[in-house]
């Protein structure tokens, strides 16, 4: 088994090397699983554990003081499954595993992907509000209202404008806001992605990002895979992860696809971002952030 995982492409980060120990162990534990999707449901359950990340514990606390959790995984065979707005369930990598396995759907939203998950065995009703969030959201006087109050308060707090990320100038967010994580694995054989996330700090109640949408946040074929990682409404409408792994089915390796999605994204959105990509070759990875941090594991 062969894998590659991200801790998301954002700032660089305040305490790099445990963030690595914790990517290693994930990648790790994927590496030693079997089966493609059980490799990457693995690898992204270490992560989604660690309030490190911004996935699971620990996720991104939306405009109404609520974490709510997103995820897709796809294999090589396009079989995919995908969750989205979900409170309470750290582990949303599994979450859509039941989505892809065991329905005949590909994304189910809110209550009722919780009630799924739950129905499945999936662990439902935790806190993933952490204490130092929790504290960075109650500094910024959250609103009360409606929806259009929320937008209101955001305004200052979501993104960034798209003029100064091209600049490279620093928008002052913390690191985290993108940590997004990923795994990507192959056997020689088969592919499998999966990319889980908390979202953005103080986006809108209710707001779904790229990471559970197909071609994405996450895209397989029998090319290869990849999981993207950064600036999610961008990364939606430039379908960065199908981008990369059309250069793969035309022929490029990892690291060139991944390359090449990268450079051709910031051209066309100005807006920074990541991407893991495993293709025949092994794998690559690139991003026009700070940093993101990866992990690669091999075993026999």
């Amino acid at each position: 088994m062969h894998l590659i995982c991200h801790g998301g492409a954002g700032g660089v980060p305040d305490e790099p090397e445990p963030r690595q120990a914790v990517l290693d162990e994930a990648a790790a534990a994927g590496a030693d699983e079997v089966d493609v999707v059980d490799a990457v449901v693995s690898a992204v359950e270490v992560l989604e554990e660690s309030p490190r990340f911004n996935a699971g514990v620990g996720g991104a606390v939306q405009s109404d003081g609520v974490v709510r959790t997103d995820a897709g995984i796809m294999t090589d065979d396009r079989e995919a499954g995908a969750v989205a707005s979900m409170e309470g369930v750290a582990s949303a990598a599994a979450a859509a595993r039941v989505v892809m396995e065991a329905t005949p759907h590909v994304f189910v939203t809110g209550e009722h992907a919780v009630d799924l998950a739950a129905d499945f065995g999936v662990g439902t009703g935790r806190e993933l509000l952490t204490a130092d969030n929790r504290e960075r959201f109650m500094d910024e006087s959250p609103p009360d209202g409606t929806p259009r109050e929320h937008l209101d308060w955001l305004e200052e707090r979501f993104g960034g404008s798209a003029a100064r990320s091209a600049a490279g100038e620093s928008s002052g967010r913390d690191p985290r806001d993108h940590d997004t994580v990923g795994a990507v694995a192959g056997d020689g054989e088969r592919f499998a992605t999966c990319t889980s996330t908390g979202g953005r700090f103080f986006a809108l109640a209710g707001r779904v990002g790229d990471v559970p949408q197909i071609g994405s946040g996450f895209f397989a074929s029998p090319a290869g895979a990849a999981s993207a990682t950064g600036a999610g409404e961008d990364i939606a409408k430039a379908t960065l992860t199908r981008r990369a792994v059309r250069h793969l089915e035309a022929g490029e390796g990892a690291q060139a696809a991944a390359d090449r999605a990268i450079a051709e994204f910031g051209e066309l959105t100005g807006s920074s971002a990541g991407i893991i990509v495993l293709g025949g070759d092994g794998p690559g990875s690139a991003f026009n952030s700070e940093g993101m941090q990866t992990s690669v594991a091999t075993s026999e």
